[in-house]
């Protein structure tokens, strides 16, 4: 079995895979402290709630846009499992090439997504990725990452809107009744939910237009881009689990050298 795992901004997400298939996720908190001892165990206590024995995690791979947290998740693996994890970076062998003025600069989630959409559903494709970060990237047919928008993540929006404004609250993300709402919970919640549909819809509008691909799809990941995907005929597919199947696609590619 092969563990892949994304480190993000707020959450690090796990995926077990067995035969290409995703056979269990799990989630910690990124910004919590840990030990690479309390990283061991708390990974393989979660395997455990799995049933799945550490031992029968036969490699690890790790896509990361946290430095910081690296070398104790790292030593933490190494410990309880007795592997060296993969780590995807800079010279990675993942099958597209970054096109864009400065490739380093791509975060590795972004070229992990960029890998899984293109190999899955095909170019030229757009990923967005409703995360920490909201991200927009474009790959052409021939799996050019070729360029990016990156904006305000929604829970991020709604945070900055809470703290800065004394007398508004901090709300549920949620896809209100109507637009025309009629109370300050859910004013904002249409300001926030309709403004991130209005946003997509133009910036996918905008990268079919200067692209010239009328025929560009576009999948959707994160954890709110189901409400968002749902609320738009602009988005072809969403994919929860599009960073895991990249990492197992890159993993893929690195062994079939």
């Amino acid at each position: 079995m092969l563990l892949v795992i994304d480190i993000g901004n707020t959450n690090i997400t796990f995926g077990v895979i067995e035969n290409k298939k995703i056979t269990a996720t799990f989630r910690i908190t990124t910004k919590i402290p840990r030990t690479s001892d309390e990283y061991g165990l708390v990974i393989s206590e979660l395997l455990q709630q799995k049933n799945i024995a550490m031992a029968s995690i036969d490699d690890i791979i790790i896509s990361s846009v946290v430095p910081n947290v690296m070398h104790s998740f790292q030593n933490g693996i190494l410990k309880y499992t007795g592997k060296e994890p993969i780590v995807v970076e800079p010279g990675t062998r993942t099958g597209i090439k970054i096109a864009t003025t400065n490739p380093r600069e791509v975060g590795a989630d972004r070229i992990v997504d960029a890998v899984a959409a293109y190999e899955i559903y095909g170019g030229p494709v757009m990923v967005i990725d409703y995360g920490t970060a909201t991200t927009y990237d474009y790959i052409t047919e021939n799996g050019e990452f070729t360029a990016g928008v990156t904006t305000t993540g929604i829970r991020s929006c709604a945070k900055a809107i809470a703290q800065d404004a004394a007398k508004l609250p901090e709300i549920e993300i949620k896809r209100p009744e109507t637009i025309l709402a009629r109370d300050t919970i859910k004013s904002m919640q249409a300001g926030l939910f309709y403004g991130y549909v209005g946003q997509t819809e133009y910036i996918i509008d905008k990268f079919k237009e200067e692209t010239g691909r009328s025929d560009m799809k576009v999948v959707a990941t994160g954890g709110l881009g189901k409400i968002i995907s749902e609320s738009t005929e602009k988005i072809d597919y969403y994919d929860s689990n599009l960073t895991l199947h990249g990492l197992r696609i890159i993993y893929e590619k690195i062994k079939s050298r």
